[in-house]
Order: C-alpha cells, then structure tokens, then sequence
C-alpha cells in the first residue's frame, strides 16, 4: 500500500509539471502571435495606398578606407541557394597567377582594348544586375523626358517583392535611372522597362539590338532588371558593355553616387551604393556595376584609373559576399607593382 502511494504520488507530481509546461508553451506562442498581429496592424496603418517622392542627394567626399584583400571563410560554410552557372560548368576554383576568388575575370586598357588579363573570359554566364547598365543607355537613347514622372505599380512590386519602393510611388525618369544605378533597385529598373512605349517587350527588343550594335556577339538580355538568369554575357562582351556605357556622363555620374535620401510614404530613407569600393572613396572609380543572382554568383564589373591607365575591369561568379571588391584590389595592387603588365593580347 506504501509503494502503491509512493508511485500515485509521482505520477501526479509527473502530469502537474506537464500541465505546467504546456500552460507557459501556450502562453509564450499567444504573445508571440499577439505581437505579431500588432505589427502587422501598425505596418498596415501606417503605409498609404500612394506616396510622392523628394529627393535629397548627399554626395559628400569621405576619407578614403582601406579594403581587405583576404577574405577568410569557414571551410565548413555552407552554401545557400542552388549552385551558380560558372560551378556547373566546373570554373569555381580555379587558381589563376593573381589567386582571384572570381570565376570569371578580365583587365583591359580601355584606350588600347589590350588584355592584361584573362580567366574563363569567353563563357557566356548570366550577369545579373550588371544588366541595369544596359538598361541605362537604351532609357538615355531613347530621349524619353527625363523629368516625366512614372509610378511604381501593382506589376513592379510584383516582379520583385522586396523593395523600399512601394507601390503607389512616384519619381522622376531620371530618379528611377538614378536608383537602379547606384542602389540596384529592381522596382526602379523594372518601371523604367515598363514605360517604354510598347512595353518590356519592346525594352528587351532593344536591349539586345543595342548589345548587337555595340559587339556583344555572346550575349543576350531578357528583362531589364537582372533577376533572370537568361540575361548572359561573357566578360569579353562585358568590356564592350562597360566601354559604350562610359559614353554616357549621366551613367559615369549616377553609377558612382555613393549615398542619396529619398523621402517615401513621409519617411526618409538612405540609399547606399552597392559597391563598398565607391562608399570607400580608395580608388579612381569612374563607372561600375555591381549584381548578384544565385545563378550568377557576385559580380562587379568597373572602369578605374590606376597608375593614370583607364582600365576596363570583369568579375564575374565570386565566392563571398567582399570577395569581388577584393579582387578588384589585388588587380589595382598588381598593375601598380608590375607598372604596366606586358599585354597578352588585343581585342578586335
């Protein structure tokens, strides 16, 4: 009878602990629930089905901030996503005289069109928001208004649901090219496609006549923003991609704005260049692109002066989240110990 006691009496012990359990489990996932119905209420309240934009634009010189070229990375890191085109085809991972961490690279003298370095620079590979300068100049051929305003609607939140472009939003022409330029906004991008008379079908269609007309003889673009992978070059068409945009004041300026503040739904909010090199104020960067896609890895495309010589710089498929910025400076740091490496060949 004693024994028979002593197992009731654990047994009631056992259940009131769970009860217990259960009772502070249920508790914590209501609260957790109660705020986030409260979040959701105030994000909804606050957002206004349309907003007007002003901008205001800081361009203000910083001290220039040295760039790291290691990048260090956990050999156990893990790889999120599916792989890019470039690891497919099995290019990630090669060595190269410069220990690169890009798949793809090239360095051409954009005065002489002389190589001064090549790796994998004939695969065609997709080139993600790289495109954006593509989209640039048929947007500055076309001699649309700049100062016309279009609004970002349904169909741009849409096509790219991240963004602090909201629907309803209104800009300028020129702020739209602006933002997708030194910020990568996709929204922006999309928008400027879409008013396009005859519409993204009729954008595309002249994105790639004017990638015809400029040599791009291995590439071929299907949206104006980046986001799908069918937008692909090699690096050797990127070159002629960088030096036919760098005709363009307007994309040399706008592409290497480091900072501006737009005021959206009444708030303002702080648009950073997405190339660290540019916010870093080290190099004589006079137009660049950056992009990232899963199937095109990180990559940055640039002309910089170093030791006074206009290079044309590719770096496509990088590892890491810096390591093209990295790239592009053991580039300049080799150029400038070597004085001017002997060219390995010249473009037609």
């Amino acid at each position: 009878m004693h024994v028979n006691r002593f197992w009731i009496l654990v047994l009631s012990c056992l259940f009131a602990l769970g009860i217990t359990i259960n009772s502070i489990a249920s508790a914590a996932t209501t609260e957790k629930q109660s705020k986030s119905t409260k979040a959701k209420s105030t994000s909804a309240a606050s957002a206004p089905p349309s907003a007007k934009t002003t901008l205001k634009i800081s361009k203000s010189a910083k001290k220039p901030r040295s760039v790291r070229t290691t990048v260090t990375r956990s050999s156990d890191a893990v790889v999120v996503g599916p792989p890019s085109l470039a690891t497919a085809l099995g290019l990630r991972g090669q060595h190269d005289q410069l220990s690169l961490k890009s798949s793809v690279a090239m360095v051409v003298n954009q005065d002489t069109k002389e190589v001064y370095f090549e790796k994998n620079s004939s695969v065609s590979l997709p080139i993600a928001s790289i495109t954006k300068l593509m989209t640039a100049m048929v947007i500055l051929d076309s001699n649309l208004p700049l100062e016309d305003t279009i609004v970002i609607n349904a169909d741009d939140v849409n096509i790219y649901r991240t963004s602090r472009l909201s629907g309803g939003t209104v800009l300028t022409r020129e702020e739209a090219l602006l933002l997708a330029l030194m910020s990568s906004e996709n929204r922006a991008a999309y928008t400027l496609g879409r008013n396009y008379p005859g519409g993204i079908p009729a954008f595309v269609d002249a994105m790639n006549r004017k990638a015809r007309e400029i040599g791009m003889s291995h590439s071929h673009f299907a949206d104006p923003t980046g986001l799908m992978s069918e937008n692909v070059a090699s690096a050797e068409d990127l070159t002629r991609l960088l030096s036919a945009a760098y005709q363009y004041k307007m994309i040399r300026e706008f592409s290497t704005w480091p900072t501006l503040t737009m005021v959206i739904n009444q708030r303002p909010q702080k648009f950073l260049n997405t190339n660290r090199l540019v916010r870093a104020g080290d190099m004589d960067i006079g137009l660049q692109k950056t992009g990232f896609i899963n199937a095109a890895g990180k990559c940055l495309v640039m002309q910089a002066r170093v030791n006074n010589t206009p290079l044309l710089l590719v770096f496509l498929d990088s590892v890491g989240t810096q390591s093209r910025f990295a790239d592009a400076v053991r580039v300049r740091d080799w150029y400038e110990r070597s004085g001017e490496p002997q060219p390995i060949r010249r473009l037609m």
